[in-house]
């Protein structure tokens, strides 16, 4: 409630008490009643509920008009508060779905989340960890009510539509994340993005390996078992505590220092056709390529500093947000030696 309003009600509720104090005040000396009967004769008045008796003399007939016609103003005056507090709700609430669509509109190489749920809502803090821009799709109320309260970009939608996937910017979209709780509806969200990006990375979650080959046929890039992976994570965790807590620090965007990033080698990359070795990645920039993924799709684990990086390739590095900058820099677009 906005302070306006608070000082709306808190006004009518003093004119209400003076009236029934006044009232009190005035059927207690012009009739001569007692305190409790002058109090229940004024509270019938003024709420309108009618007379427990008509009145003897002129100044208590004007004195129960005086208050009928005072109930009646601050009656009406409260009623014409609570209009005017849903009416200005409503605009606000209007004014900020327009101004959230117009936002939505804006965006560019964002990621679209259809599903907001525990997987949904995780890969969401990662990306604002990441300072990624993306936008939630979601029919559910209570899905969206925790958007709402988190400050997420969202808009009430299916990614199984294409008209609301086209409402999210599914044409100028960087990735799709198939996140909702139901494989079939996983399944038809990719295959409605693939129908409209060819380009377009979807990641997509399955519950079973009959799910996982399905949306890989689909159109999923990626599919992610979280039930599956499960017993891995917790396996590795009791094998191996130190290796897995250190990639759960550098794979989280939320982490203090360390983390992973991939830099695509374009065809106009200054650095394109050059070795490991001749770039100086490691004392130029002090990320540590730790893969390199060719263009044939093969991967180079700990790549030789003899390799050449071939445009189309994937770097994969490791080190802080300063070092993995310099080394986007490095392999910024210029001019190319291809």
């Amino acid at each position: 409630m906005s302070g306006r309003t608070v000082r709306k009600v808190a006004f009518a509720a003093l004119l209400a008490m003076l009236l029934f104090v006044g009232g009190t005040v005035g059927f207690h000396h012009l009739l001569h009643e007692e305190w409790n009967d002058a109090f229940y004769r004024t509270a019938v008045t003024v709420t309108l509920t009618g007379l427990d008796s008509s009145p003897r003399g002129t100044g208590a007939e004007y004195l129960t008009i005086v208050l009928a016609l005072g109930g009646v103003a601050i009656f009406g005056y409260v009623a014409a508060q609570a209009v005017e507090s849903i009416a200005r709700e409503v605009a606000g609430d209007a004014r900020r779905d327009k101004r959230r669509r117009r936002m939505v509109e804006q965006l560019q190489d964002h990621f679209i989340i259809c599903g907001y749920g525990r997987v949904g809502r995780r890969a969401a803090e990662e990306f604002a960890a990441s300072g990624q821009s993306f936008v939630v799709l979601d029919t559910g109320e209570e899905a969206l009510e925790v958007a709402r309260e988190r400050g997420v970009l969202y808009r009430k939608g299916r990614g199984s539509d294409d008209g609301d996937l086209q409402r999210v910017g599914i044409a100028h979209a960087r990735g799709l994340l198939a996140s909702a709780d139901s494989d079939a509806e996983n399944l038809y969200i990719t295959l409605s993005a693939r129908s409209q990006r060819r380009d377009l990375i979807i990641v997509a979650r399955a519950s079973t390996r009959e799910a996982e080959r399905k949306l890989v046929l689909a159109g999923a890039d990626r599919v992610v078992q979280p039930y599956a992976n499960a017993g891995t994570e917790m396996a590795k965790l009791a094998l191996k505590p130190q290796v897995a807590a250190f990639l759960e620090l550098v794979s989280s965007h939320a982490g203090p220092d360390l983390r992973f990033e991939e830099i695509e080698v374009t065809p106009d990359c200054r650095e394109a056709g050059r070795t490991i070795r001749e770039i100086r990645i490691r004392s130029t920039t002090g990320a540590v390529v730790i893969a390199l993924r060719k263009p044939d799709g093969t991967f180079d684990v700990t790549p030789n500093p003899d390799e050449t990086v071939d445009a189309g390739s994937v770097l994969i590095a490791i080190g802080t947000e300063e070092e993995l900058r310099a080394l986007e820099d490095l392999f910024a677009p210029g001019d190319g030696a291809g």
